[in-house]
């Protein structure tokens, strides 16, 4: 396969994907509507088209003038204590824009996609680490948004024989790209990592641990951090299984390792040499207490072989690429 169309790629780990699609080789057209990628981000080598994923004639024509062979649909709202707050607006992009899409592709013929899920759909799991067999029962919207998209997919892949697809479930995404080039730009991003290197570097006064009472060691919430560079290598790894003849399914991307937030801020403090302020807060809704994935599908179903499987190198590269951000 090699014309492949990335819906949001002008994002952070589309963007990211991108990048690496192109340096394996492949010819990549990028839709996005730019609500909260960048166009700098883009790589030059990418034709560029913007438009909405729900814009059902764009994504035709597309699809037919670059003679796209598979998609890898990034596009969509990510932020959970948005999704509590606007249900409605998480529904209409993530749910209406990925069935017009979906639709779309099958119109067209497209036998290929790998979609950009997430652990979310697990919501609050009774025991951890999680397998993609895991009661899938999610506590906020975005998970939900999430799973009733797999459910499409799915149930588009059951009812016609040549069409397949990947739903890779993203534990939490962090760092940059080792080139220096790229890392997560998102307008008032949520995701802890990255509001930890923005208040060491200064852009932030302080920053907000959000619950102390879960039934962790130490009363924050545990994660499995993935670094983006390893996530995007999966999205090229599941293209080559679906090329490969592999069946549709449902994969974990996370490295099996879990962190608590108050770990995270003690590295990132370690890694920056900056002892910033951090304020305790009440839990957020929709927070589960600890989530890790158990990876051993994508090692073992797509050959999967992580660079970048070390908390210090995640917050390290997240931190030089807000200090980059600051100096330009």
């Amino acid at each position: 396969m090699s014309n492949i169309l990335v819906t949001g790629g002008a994002g952070y780990i589309g963007s990211h994907t991108v990048h690496a699609l192109i340096e394996a080789g492949h010819r990549v057209t990028v839709v996005d509507n730019l609500y909260s990628g960048h166009r700098w981000a883009v790589h030059a080598d990418a034709r560029f088209v913007e438009c909405d994923i729900a814009d059902d004639q764009c994504v035709r024509s597309v699809i037919k003038d670059d003679q796209i062979e598979a998609v890898i649909h990034f596009a969509g709202h990510i932020v959970v204590p948005e999704s509590v707050a606007d249900p409605l607006m998480y529904y209409q992009n993530n749910v209406v824009g990925s069935l017009s899409l979906t639709k779309a592709c099958a119109q067209m013929g497209i036998k290929k996609l790998v979609f950009s899920s997430s652990a979310a759909v697990y919501g609050s799991p009774a025991e951890v680490p999680v397998n993609e067999e895991t009661n899938q029962n999610p506590i906020n919207p975005y998970g939900t948004t999430k799973l009733v998209t797999e459910w499409t997919l799915r149930d588009l892949s059951e009812a016609k024989a040549d069409f397949q697809y990947v739903a890779l479930r993203y534990f939490n995404v962090a760092g940059a790209h080792s080139n220096g080039k790229l890392g997560q730009s998102t307008p008032e991003a949520t995701h802890l990592i990255k509001v930890a290197c923005q208040t060491a570097t200064g852009q932030r006064d302080s920053m907000s641990v959000f619950g102390t009472d879960y039934p962790t060691a130490d009363g924050t919430c545990i994660r499995d951090y993935i670094h983006v560079e390893d996530l995007a290598q999966a999205h090229l790894d599941a293209l080559t299984y679906l090329d490969q003849g592999g069946t549709s399914t449902a994969i974990n991307c996370g490295y099996g390792r879990g962190y608590s937030v108050s770990e995270v801020v003690s590295c990132v403090k370690k890694v920056s040499q900056v002892d910033f302020c951090v304020e305790l807060s009440p839990r957020r809704a929709g927070d589960p207490a600890e989530l890790i994935a158990d990876n051993a599908k994508i090692r073992q179903l797509l050959s999967w072989k992580p660079r970048f499987n070390d908390l210090e190198i995640i917050c390290k590269s997240a931190y030089e690429w807000e200090k980059q951000i600051l100096s330009n």
